[in-house]
């Protein structure tokens, strides 16, 4: 495992400039201390406090969970980013193997607020719930919290019941939830512990109840301490909470771990693992490009056949200009093998060429993708995904889509020709498509396209995006653009005069607040992503989510809706 420092290349080779290489690494370097803050939790000051008290923090009893050498992908890490709230939303959300069983896990992180969740702390765990519902995933609550953030409880009491449905639903599901609770697990947190198949108390550390003694005494006069109110003894003698008694934190997750074995979920051979240690890949760790112990369940696999360094020099700093995504595709996909013949089988070549289709596989599991390859999308591209979208269904193949687009073309020639239509029946087939979709925001992603790529209102099983990508309602500039078009034709209605000086500083503001709105950090930040990714990883990261889709069913659409000829 190395750190972005130990994977930087030369900004020059050979004597060749690389300025795309250069702009990359310059966001790579951001988004590492981006990801640092999330990391830092609290502070070194709250961190050494909670060590003092003998208790380890949401990462460390992560680490310690999942199997020696596995990749933890951490999910949503910047949530909250450009909010008033701690980045990361005071938990750690993210997909590990333990003993062998892929598992949504799930940490409150007690050195931000003692745990407390605030709004974005709610969202980030309804992404991380909906995760683990589509691919049937076993939960594992790290439980320490001090409950609800008072202040901001109007946006976190109504929806918050979701969360406790959720672990309900779970359970009737038979998929598997487990807690383990190492602190405060107060008022509506009683319920996490309350509502787990299985629990696991940490002997004085563990504190469960519905009202602390404060509030105890406050509503009933009755005098009480912890361990009585609420203790893991007590729970674990007398009211029945606590299923097992840990002595310490490491036993807690030793029982923790027993328990997965004992779940007969069946052991996930073919996740991809790292050559030694733990790694948190949306913090800042890099996985690298290693592969899977023990080969995949789809039998052996070649590595690309290109580097996936190359993937630096790859995108425009001006998303304007085009990129092959074929490049790309070359980069992420297995190589060349006695399996597999060619890396990449492209459907419809000559046709729609604005739009890459085609057939691969990423550690020696089947995907389709889509690419984009010249921004626009035209309705020969549409036509063309919509037929790609219904053989991959056909053949119940997961769909991995790469963005980078402008949007439908607009013009009266392509009004005239049905680019509504068209358009209409890509995003129809995307909408009805059943397959796991997967995907990746290379660069733009505006208007419509957005949607006809399977962006996240169509609940992608994942959506990851680069440090170079962007998504809006339109670019910046167009945007601007066409409210001044607007205000000018106003003005003219009225016979006034246009305030030209006013309508370049509006065009300005304009352009500085979508560029801020439609960056990765904000979007991240908002959940609309399940988080930014170093490119290079993005072979790795979709092998796991490839893995990981596979504990459910894949079973392709059996109809679509009307079709508008």
């Amino acid at each position: 495992m190395t750190a972005l420092g130990g994977r930087v290349a030369d900004e020059e080779r050979g004597g060749v400039s690389r300025p795309n290489r250069v702009a990359m690494l310059e966001k790579l370097a951001d988004l590492d201390a981006q990801h640092g803050i999330a990391v830092a939790g609290g502070g070194e000051k709250y961190v050494e406090r909670h060590h003092a008290r003998g208790k380890l923090t949401a990462r460390e009893r992560i680490e310690l969970l999942v199997d020696p050498g596995s990749a933890f992908l951490e999910l949503s890490p910047l949530a909250g980013w450009g909010s008033d709230f701690t980045v990361g939303a005071s938990v750690v959300t993210g997909i590990g193997v333990v003993e062998g069983v892929e598992c949504m896990i799930s940490a409150n992180d007690p050195t931000v607020k003692g745990g407390a969740s605030n709004p974005w702390t709610v969202r980030k765990i309804f992404r991380a719930s909906q995760i683990a519902e589509e691919n049937n995933l076993p939960t594992i609550s790290l439980v320490e919290s001090g409950g609800a953030d008072l202040p901001t409880q109007k946006e976190i009491f109504i929806p918050g019941g979701k969360l406790f449905r959720d672990l309900t639903r779970a359970s009737a599901r038979r998929q598997p939830t487990i807690a383990l609770v190492f602190g405060n697990s107060t008022a509506g947190g009683a319920y996490v512990p309350g509502m787990s198949d299985y629990t696991v108390f940490v002997r004085g550390g563990a504190k469960v109840f519905l009202g602390g003694p404060p509030l105890v005494k406050m509503a009933t006069g009755e005098e009480s301490d912890d361990e009585s109110l609420g203790g893991a003894e007590m729970h674990a003698r007398v009211s029945g909470l606590a299923d097992y008694l840990a002595e310490d934190e490491h036993d807690a997750i030793r029982i923790g771990r027993r328990i997965v074995v004992r779940l007969n979920r069946g052991r996930t051979a073919g996740v991809p693992v790292l050559s030694s240690g733990f790694s948190a890949v949306a913090a800042g760790e890099k996985l690298g490009n290693h592969r899977s112990a023990g080969g995949s369940r789809r039998g052996s696999f070649a590595d690309p056949d290109a580097d996936p360094e190359g993937l630096l020099d790859l995108i425009p700093t001006d998303l304007k200009e085009p990129f092959d995504p074929r490049e790309v595709i070359v980069r992420i996909v297995d190589g060349a093998s006695e399996h597999n013949g060619r890396p990449f089988d492209e459907f419809k070549p000559l046709y729609g060429t604005s739009l890459v289709t085609g057939w691969a596989e990423i550690h020696g599991r089947p995907i389709g993708i889509l690419a984009n390859a010249q921004g626009v999308l035209f309705s020969e591209e549409a036509q063309k995904a919509t037929q790609f979208i219904q053989l991959a269904n056909s053949s119940d193949t997961p769909l991995l889509f790469l963005h980078n687009t402008t949007g439908y073309m607009v013009g009266k020639d392509y009004e005239q020709g049905g680019i509504i239509k068209h358009g209409a029946m890509m995003i129809n087939a995307v909408s009805n498509s059943t397959v796991p979709h997967l995907s990746v925001i290379m660069g733009a992603s505006y208007g419509a396209g957005n949607y006809g790529m399977n962006g996240r209102a169509f609940d992608p099983r994942f959506l990851f995006t680069w440090p170079s990508a962007k998504s809006a309602v339109m670019g910046p500039a167009q945007l601007a653009g066409v409210l001044s078009i607007v205000a000018r034709a106003a003005a003219e209605a009225k016979g006034q005069a246009y305030d030209e000086e006013g309508d370049a500083g509006m065009r300005a503001m304009v352009e500085q607040m979508v560029e801020e709105q439609s960056l990765p950090y904000a979007l991240s930040g908002m959940l609309y992503d399940d988080g930014v990714i170093d490119p290079r990883d993005t072979r790795t990261v979709l092998a796991i989510c490839l893995s990981v889709i596979e504990n459910a069913p894949i079973k392709g659409a059996e109809g679509f809706g009307v079709f508008r000829p």
